[in-house]
């Protein structure tokens, strides 16, 4: 499959893009991963109307981390955050774990699953890759879904969808097309959820600043979720 070619558009923020309760929120809304979800659901859930914005997750308290997966494996710590602190719609099997931003805490994980994907490419001198995933989010391989996980499993679908077997030329573009995905969204339409992710920058790491609740075929709503300025930068 040849990877799509996105045009870099004139501006990274558009006007006036509010959340929910009325809230600019253009530092979510002017993401590169933003624009990657609004592809994503027309493509793999058409119909399901755009999220307008974000509904805000701020930490309760100042703390640097809540609803993190327990230690002793799934279900095993209640969440210890009451519900009037949480958006409607958040919750299970969403988590928030300070800096990394969201993940998916799911029930079992499932290896060699195909889902579907498609590939994005932005720039021209040194473009920068996204990836659509849409499938179940337990063909990550992995219980807990986070930013490292969802971009290291993003990174081995795209080399695996470049590379050509039987076409030794193939791999250098496979390999650094697979280095240079940057930007993930994944998009679970039987568990209604979706994460989007987003890897490089200055630190280098890996991070998911949205977490998506996805409607039934009935309503096809999308409800995106984006962290609280200062929950990024709480470390109290």
């Amino acid at each position: 499959m040849d990877a799509a070619r996105e045009p870099r558009p004139g501006t990274d923020s558009p006007v006036g893009a509010r959340g929910p309760d009325g809230v600019f929120a253009p530092d979510v809304t002017g993401r590169p991963v933003w624009r990657l979800l609004v592809r994503g659901i027309g493509v793999y859930l058409p119909g399901w109307s755009e999220p307008p914005g974000t509904f805000t997750v701020a930490v309760p308290n100042g703390r640097s981390a809540f609803g993190a997966p327990p230690q002793d494996g799934f279900g095993g710590v209640p969440w210890d955050v009451p519900e009037t602190a949480l958006p409607p719609g958040f919750g299970p099997p969403a988590f928030v774990a300070g800096e990394a931003g969201f993940g998916l805490h799911l029930p079992d994980r499932r290896k060699g699953l195909e889902p579907d994907r498609e590939i994005y490419v932005r720039g021209q001198e040194n473009p920068s890759f996204g990836i659509v995933i849409a499938g179940p989010a337990s063909a990550v391989g992995s219980r807990v879904v986070d930013a490292e996980s969802l971009v290291r499993f993003a990174r081995k679908l795209t080399f695996e969808e470049l590379f050509e077997p039987g076409d030794a030329s193939s791999v250098p573009y496979a390999v650094r097309a697979a280095r240079a995905v940057q930007n993930v969204v994944l998009l679970d339409r039987g568990a209604g959820v979706g994460l989007c992710a987003e890897a490089g920058g200055e630190s280098g790491a890996a991070r998911c600043p949205v977490f998506v609740r996805l409607g039934g075929p009935a309503d096809r709503t999308v409800r995106a979720y984006a962290l609280a300025p200062q929950a990024v930068s709480s470390h109290s």
